[in-house]
């Protein structure tokens, strides 16, 4: 698929965010585009794959070429990866799930991709930031994504009240995530620190048949059980 210019067009596509049927949260713009794009930069070969065969079955596997971008990427290979870009191919970026370049080392791409002027084409699909935000009730006009936030255990606490209070003073909601097997344990510390009256939102599952999007205020959620382990959560807590 070569671009109009001397240049190609690196296009963002948006995945699933689990196993569910793509035509119920992709739209068809990313069907057309995976039909015409042979070229990716992925997080990985095998799920990518996995998911252009989803969404478009009479694709040719073996007409793919995919460049892997991860942790263990070097940034020197970066230059490598948009050659085809520079030579007028057209590009899709994937994310392992959801957007690319939202919480996503693609971002790393996109950059590289504006500062040797190639257009950037980002395609509608689901982000669970943006979707747990929508279903919050919480203040949709101010909000920060903070990513992981510490792992060790006081430093943890402290940045939850530190939240907590960003969130009062700003009246802003504050957005996390964690690794998905660690989620039940850091729902704990978030019940035990917490003020009793802060809305904590629990995302989970978003877009998938298991979906559950809740928001309560702490004292309530002391009184419910659920099972957040390996479940990709979103978690957005908001001080009024």
């Amino acid at each position: 698929m070569k671009a109009s210019t001397n240049l190609g067009k690196l296009y963002l596509i948006p995945t699933t965010m689990g196993d569910c049927d793509p035509m119920d949260v992709l739209p068809q713009t990313i069907k057309r585009s995976i039909d015409l794009i042979d070229y990716y930069i992925v997080e990985n070969d095998k799920t990518a794959r996995k998911s252009i065969k989803e969404v478009s079955a009479e694709k040719k596997q073996s007409e793919l070429k995919l460049f892997v971008l991860n942790k263990h990427t070097e940034t020197k290979e970066h230059l490598d990866f948009i050659k085809p870009l520079l030579e007028g191919i057209n590009m899709g970026l994937m994310s392992e799930a959801g957007c690319p370049g939202v919480a996503d080392p693609g971002a790393v791409i996109v950059k590289l991709a504006h500062e040797r002027g190639i257009q950037v084409v980002p395609l509608v699909g689901p982000s669970s930031i943006l979707l747990a935000m929508m279903a919050s009730g919480m203040n949709g006009q101010s909000f920060t994504f903070h990513g992981y936030l510490p792992i060790e255990k006081d430093e943890k606490k402290a940045s939850f009240k530190t939240l907590e209070r960003v969130s009062f003073e700003k009246n802003q909601s504050q957005i996390f995530i964690e690794t998905p097997y660690r989620n039940n344990k850091l729902l704990e510390d978030l019940l035990q620190t917490l003020h009793p009256e802060t809305h904590l939102c629990i995302a989970t599952d978003i877009t998938l048949p298991t979906e559950y999007i809740k928001t309560k205020k702490i004292v309530a959620w002391k009184k419910e059980t659920i099972d957040l382990h390996k479940r990709p959560t979103i978690f957005i807590i908001h001080k009024m």
